[in-house]
């Protein structure tokens, strides 16, 4: 029997007092299971982080010793219990490490998905389908309006921009995609990266993730028109708005983010509604728990069929 208040929310995030631990926290806690190393899911200082190897490598890269007093990295598809609950991180196609977490209680399998995304990307374990008994899933752009471009078609556009680019980008996963991408559709480009990206695509490479030719910007570099591409994380590019001899990007599904209408750059990692559809059709839930957004839509939607709650 499904538990209605099998996780929940109070002061320090999503928690499941059935086995004491917390998914995601945004305080430090005794237990946090951390399905993916962004700073708006891995917060500093817990006591004890459940996480996939790459999660942890990204967390200590930015917390050094805060990350955790102990750390539990666990593979992908390979359970194991909090008191009387067993996890099971399954790929989220997020990012490198992102797992969906899938914890089954007497028998029901309740789903957690973190932040995921469907369109394929190279520089990611892809996003993996499991049946749940619960869906929990981020809602982020869960509108029948919203509907992400093809990301290389996106990427493309670059190809007809022959001044020098200034492109901003979160520093922790779009950065890399965007390299990798870049490499592969736009090839006569020359990527400049900005050194607070470099030591994360270290490990990337560690794990095995190949980006392709790039290096570190060098302020000589773009004095000149060589097509250069110089990704930049948004506190940087916020300090360029009166750059001149470039054309400014930012890349995100958001349209807020875009930063003129003639040339914007589509490029999300995370679900749209035909991608949460489809992740609801696959895992073919009894109930359907939405948070990260506004589940409104997806609650009508389904009207009666399944039933839908919004945590938040």
């Amino acid at each position: 029997m499904i538990i209605d208040d099998f996780i929940a929310f109070n002061a320090n995030g999503l928690y499941c007092r059935y086995a004491d631990f917390y998914l995601d926290p945004q305080q430090p806690v005794t237990n946090a299971v951390i399905s993916h190393a962004h700073a708006d899911h891995a917060v500093s200082g817990n006591i004890n982080v459940y996480a996939t190897e790459a999660t942890y490598a990204f967390m200590q890269l930015r917390y050094g010793k805060s990350a955790s007093k102990v750390s539990y990295t666990v593979a992908y598809n390979l359970p194991f219990n909090i008191g009387d609950v067993q996890i099971t991180f399954i790929p989220a196609g997020h990012m490198p490490g992102s797992a969906q977490v899938l914890m089954m209680y007497k028998g029901v399998r309740y789903l957690y998905t973190g932040d995921y995304k469907l369109q394929p990307d190279a520089t990611c374990e892809p996003m993996e389908f499991v049946k749940a008994d619960v869906l929990i899933t981020e809602s982020t752009f869960a509108d029948p309006t919203t509907a992400h471009p093809d990301p290389v078609e996106e990427i493309k556009k670059l190809n007809d921009i022959k001044i020098n680019i200034l492109l901003g980008a979160y520093s922790l996963g779009k950065s890399q995609r965007l390299i990798r991408m870049i490499n592969d559709y736009a090839p006569q480009k020359k990527i400049l990266v900005h050194h607070r990206i470099m030591p994360i695509n270290a490990i990337y490479q560690k794990m095995g993730f190949e980006l392709g030719a790039h290096q570190m910007y060098g302020r000589k570099l773009m004095k000149e028109q060589l097509e250069y591409v110089y990704i930049v994380p948004p506190f940087t590019f916020d300090s360029y708005l009166r750059a001149t001899g470039v054309k400014r990007l930012f890349a995100s599904g958001w349209k807020n983010l875009q930063v003129n209408a003639q040339d914007t750059l589509f490029i999300s990692d995370h679900a749209d509604w035909d991608d949460i559809i489809k992740t609801i059709e696959q895992t073919q839930p009894q109930q359907v728990w939405t948070l990260h957004g506004n589940g409104t839509h997806l609650k009508n939607y389904f009207n009666n069929n399944i039933f839908v709650k919004l945590l938040s």
